[in-house]
């Protein structure tokens, strides 16, 4: 049960004990996932969910701009609604409020498990710009290279730029592009010409070499964390 739904606490049967093993369910799968060093979306998730109960905790209120952009505004209006409903009854509110209650700490603990996974994946990756930095870098390639290995997973980026609750954010997708290998004689500067001949809309992209000490999975770990280190480097530019 790695999926905790985003209206878990006022869904179906509101009570302390159900909701209790709902989390609980929820919460060891997770942990489970941290143990196999799997970060996201699972540490992502619980992060909404927290700031979510926060929210209620302090205002009786939920905010669309805690939930993820998968939630449409249909669906979270119609979450509003049964929210609003529920709040006027003080025996079911008194429910939620030790439901919520038990229920923040546990994220609590459990999101400073993920923090601590992402602290060691980060201090154990290198990023480093591949040959000369252009102008332009909203558009480039991840090389990444793990614990020593020959094997070379190639990524390609884009950045955009979208607005929410009047602030502007910027997100990065990207893409697989090709296995490719590095040795004393193919370096990465080798791999990004390469990739210049093969992809001629890029004549000279934005390349980033991402080295881990450790092996971690690499899209549910290292490419995610990667990527908030390439944006902070990006934003700093």
């Amino acid at each position: 049960m790695t999926n905790l739904k985003h209206d878990w606490l006022t869904d179906g049967m509101i009570d302390y004990e159900y909701k209790k093993y709902v989390l609980l369910a929820y919460l060891q799968d997770i942990r489970k996932r941290f143990d196999a060093s799997e970060l996201f979306p699972f540490l992502s998730d619980l992060i909404m969910h927290y700031r979510n109960l926060q929210q209620v905790k302090a205002n009786k209120e939920l905010y669309y701009e805690n939930f993820p952009k998968s939630i449409s505004k249909a669906d979270f209006e119609k979450l509003q609604f049964t929210y609003k409903r529920i709040i006027h009854d003080d025996e079911v509110m008194a429910e939620i409020e030790e439901i919520i209650g038990f229920a923040l700490p546990q994220l609590e603990e459990t999101i400073e498990e993920g923090k601590e996974l992402y602290d060691l994946v980060e201090e154990h990756l290198e990023v480093e710009e591949v040959g000369l930095s252009p102008i332009y870098k909203n558009e480039g390639y991840f090389l990444f290279n793990q614990d020593a290995a020959r094997d070379v997973k190639v990524y390609r980026y884009q950045l955009s730029v979208f607005e929410r609750a009047d602030e502007k954010y910027r997100a990065m997708n990207t893409t697989f592009v090709a296995d490719d290998f590095k040795d004393i004689s193919r370096t990465f500067e080798q791999i990004k010409l390469d990739l210049v001949r093969r992809f001629k809309e890029l004549p000279n992209p934005a390349t980033f070499c991402v080295v881990s000490k450790l092996k971690f999975p690499l899209p549910q770990t290292v490419l995610p964390v990667a990527k908030r280190i390439i944006l902070r480097k990006l934003s700093t530019d």
